[in-house]
């Protein structure tokens, strides 16, 4: 398990579970409620892999049992962040039936999307574990899930780019477009924010690269540039202030990641750990 994936608090977290599991129950579960009466059934349940990836999501999987009955126990078998493989029995869960039943749906389906995400983040990673470049993710989330799908990028061997607009600074292009400029959009930015945060701008050309770097951005990021061309502008960054950090953005695959993380930049940043990532698939099968 990633030391950079941490789960946000049951304070932050359970609204969003309530709010999650009331989506899915209504007004009640017509069937589940129809065959037991609430809190009179023990029963037992195995979650089963029928795929092989990283597992994420288990720790929120077993809060959601637990706001429907807090006796419930989830017993991991696959360790939060490690891989199963298919067949592989990955959690063991006791407790009340009707909890179990009603929760089923929205804990596996957090559990195989992120996991999904976990695996494929994992895949990325892999390309580039022997260079100096990292991986990071993007604000390209599902609205009400961007907590949780970070983590799963963490989870997988990510960083976390920033949470969301309030926490660092992105000039991008239409950023510039709308202050007439780079000088002008990073004058402006400075004499406004807090320290400590920094200032990364979005270049496309070398000569927004010049402009950033006359302009001492703290992190330039080099968007959808050919290979040649980011090469000469890493060159041209270090040259100018090898503390500069360089990030590079853009249509980055697994066939392409490792040609980007080449040439020499700091991070890679990417939304297809998440946005093409295809869900693990766990089944909850109830034991007799």
């Amino acid at each position: 398990m990633s030391n950079s994936a941490v789960l946000p608090p049951s304070l932050v977290l359970d609204p969003f579970l309530h709010g999650w599991l009331l989506e899915d129950i209504g007004r009640g579960d017509r069937t589940t409620n129809s065959l037991l009466a609430p809190d009179t059934t023990l029963g037992t349940a195995k979650w089963i892999a029928k795929a092989p990836g990283i597992v994420a999501g288990l720790p929120v999987a077993a809060r959601v049992f637990q706001l429907l009955n807090e006796k419930v126990s989830f017993v991991t078998v696959v360790a939060e962040g490690r891989r199963c493989e298919s067949g592989q029995v990955v959690a063991e869960i006791q407790g009340s039936l009707d909890a179990l039943l009603m929760g089923e749906r929205v804990a596996l389906n957090l559990a195989m999307h992120l996991s999904g995400i976990a695996t494929l983040t994992s895949k990325y990673v892999e390309q580039i574990a022997d260079l100096s470049a990292n991986l990071v993710d993007t604000r390209k989330t599902t609205p009400g899930l961007r907590l949780l799908e970070k983590y799963a990028t963490a989870l997988g061997g990510a960083i976390n780019h920033r949470m969301g607009l309030d926490d660092a600074v992105m000039i991008k292009d239409n950023h510039i477009a709308a202050a007439g400029g780079i000088e002008k959009a990073i004058t402006r930015i400075r004499s406004q924010i807090p320290y400590p945060l920094t200032i990364e701008v979005e270049t496309e050309s070398l000569e927004q690269v010049k402009e950033a770097l006359q302009h001492k951005a703290d992190i330039i990021m080099l968007d959808n540039m050919p290979l040649d061309m980011m090469r000469e502008a890493v060159q041209l960054i270090h040259q100018q202030d090898s503390r500069i950090k360089i990030e590079a953005s853009g249509n980055v695959t697994l066939e392409t990641i490792r040609a980007v993380a080449q040439t020499g930049i700091d991070y890679i940043s990417s939304s297809a750990p998440i946005t093409q990532s295809k869900w693990l698939d766990l089944s909850m099968r109830i034991l007799p």
